[in-house]
């Protein structure tokens, strides 16, 4: 669909489109006081980048504690802590703000747009994260130490933390608010300012899959805030929304987080879908297979999840009717799941494919996203869940989703998309000596996981019985050496490409389609001034 598009440059687009004879703010106000939708999305890139960064160093602590059985550098407090800490920080921190950056960047850039609707609202969505990310991390220096009661926040024992908890709240409540203002912009924007002649079945997926996010993101995020509110009034006000002491019922928090926490996890991975469609035909040189039937998909996808949030809690006693309803839901959402992969496979068929870095981050994603949603589907059967609830299983499983899913295809995005956020090449030896030891590291870091988790490993344990020990050194190490290839990605690869570098064309790559590409590498401060005609 997309590469039947022709777009016509009216006439004085080019200079005005081009022009930077405008004033251009410079230094430290550049950034404080950012407008521009591209240096906005360079900030959310960069903050998501340290947090991916401190994240990860809070993995490799988990990982130290676990090479050996027996407690090794931190008591189980701090470990859990770490743990929660973690979970947070990547969903919240690291993932969530990478996909706003690529939105902020690539959005205006794909329907013609010279900017966001909301210029200085942008701005301010932006800037709500660092405070929230200072909090989340400082909850390690107060007195009772940061939440240690998981990402998720479960009472009762979120109700007995100590003042980190609080802080939490708060920045949960903060990196929420940024959410749901970055998503209001983002429908604003992709419904009122395309480009004439760019109806929505003309959109470009990446754009179609945020559209779709943005929505999610309205519809739950308030939810979340209700939940953690709810937990502050009761840890400090005398309520009893979740303590049956008072007539209160824990497993209604469980409810509340799941409706918000389920399309959480597709709100992480609708955007990098979008990536992936632009990439493979790309690189297959041929146009993207049942372009409209990956926008219905997508669709489908974003109402099914509202439905199939219990899917986490079988083990709570729910009953059997509900038990069914959810399961079968949940075993539901792998229908246009797999219309996507089989589109992205059709794509493939028969293309002129070379592999470039981002085309094998592409193919490296649908290989492994089908790994971890081959293990959600066993997820959903009730008897096989509640054997493995709570295991290393499932710890597997949503890491395939989210490490081998979200970030494969983050970096994918980037290898593709930055000659023309830098104006240079990254060097395609060191990407694709990036990918390859990602790839390997990640499934030797998660896949020995099932294993522990079919063998009765629980989660959330520093300590544990030896015949565990092979497992949990083999996943250490893999951990060790996945977190030093990040680093060399960001020393080897990021660094040098936005410093300098080998100079990128308009249109880096033969098969690229859209609007994007008719602009220079990098491209400019001010971007279709006058709205570009699309054919």
């Amino acid at each position: 669909m997309e590469s039947l598009m022709s777009v016509t440059i009216l006439p004085g687009q080019g200079e005005l489109a081009h022009d930077e004879q405008h004033t251009r703010p410079h230094g430290w106000r550049r950034w404080l006081y950012a407008t521009n939708h591209k240096d906005i999305g360079t900030l959310y890139l960069w903050f998501s980048l340290g947090m991916f960064m401190a994240g990860g160093v809070l993995a490799l602590f988990i990982r130290l504690e676990l090479f050996q059985p027996g407690l090794q550098f931190f008591y189980p407090e701090l470990y859990n802590q770490f743990v929660t800490v973690h979970g947070l920080v990547m969903v919240f921190g690291a993932i969530m703000p990478a996909f706003v950056g690529f939105a902020n960047w690539m959005i205006p850039l794909q329907i013609g747009a010279s900017d966001m609707a909301f210029a200085r609202m942008n701005n301010f969505s932006f800037w709500l994260l660092p405070p929230a990310a200072v909090l989340l991390l400082a909850a390690f220096s107060t007195g009772g130490g940061a939440s240690a009661s998981g990402w998720t926040l479960y009472p009762p024992l979120s109700l007995q933390m100590g003042a980190g908890m609080d802080l939490t709240i708060f920045a949960i409540h903060l990196m929420g608010a940024s959410s749901i203002m970055g998503a209001i912009n983002i429908i604003t924007t992709i419904l009122n300012m395309r480009a004439p002649g760019m109806g929505l079945m003309k959109m470009p997926m990446f754009c179609w899959t945020w559209l779709i996010t943005a929505y999610l993101l309205i519809a739950v995020m308030p939810v979340l805030a209700c939940a953690v509110t709810m937990l502050l009034t009761d840890r400090h006000f005398g309520t009893t929304f979740f303590n049956a002491a008072g007539g209160g019922d824990p497993i209604m928090y469980q409810h509340i987080f799941w409706f918000f926490g389920h399309p959480e996890v597709y709100i992480m991975i609708l955007p990098g879908f979008g990536m992936i469609s632009h990439i493979i035909p790309a690189f297959a040189r041929k146009p993207l297979f049942g372009y409209a039937s990956m926008v219905y998909a997508t669709a489908a996808i974003a109402i099914v999840s509202f439905i199939v949030w219990a899917h986490h809690m079988f083990t709570t006693g729910m009953p059997v009717t509900a038990q069914l309803f959810f399961m079968y839901a949940t075993m539901l959402v792998a229908v246009p799941t797999g219309v996507k992969v089989f589109n992205w496979i059709a794509t493939m068929w028969n293309g002129s494919l070379t592999l470039e870095t981002p085309m094998l981050f592409a193919i490296g994603f649908i290989w492994v996203f089908t790994i971890g949603g081959l293990s959600g589907l066993l997820l959903a059967v009730v008897p096989i869940d509640i054997q493995v609830h709570d295991t290393y299983y499932v710890v597997a499983h949503f890491h395939y989703v989210l490490v081998a899913g979200s970030l494969f295809c983050l970096f994918a995005g980037f290898y593709y998309w930055v000659p023309k956020w830098t104006g240079h090449m990254y060097n395609e030896w060191r990407g694709k000596f990036h990918f390859w030891n990602s790839l390997i590291w990640v499934n030797v870091t998660f896949f020995p996981m099932h294993f522990l988790g079919l063998a009765g490993m629980p989660r959330r344990y520093a300590d544990y019985a030896t015949q565990f020990t092979d497992f949990h050194m083999l996943t250490s190490v893999g951990a060790f050496l996945f977190g030093l290839t990040q680093a060399y990605w960001l020393f080897a690869v990021v660094l040098p490409t936005v410093r300098g570098g080998e100079k990128a064309a308009a249109k880096p790559w033969d098969g690229a389609e859209g609007l994007e590409w008719t602009v220079p590498s990098p491209a400019p401060f001010h971007t279709f001034e006058t709205p570009p005609l699309v054919k």
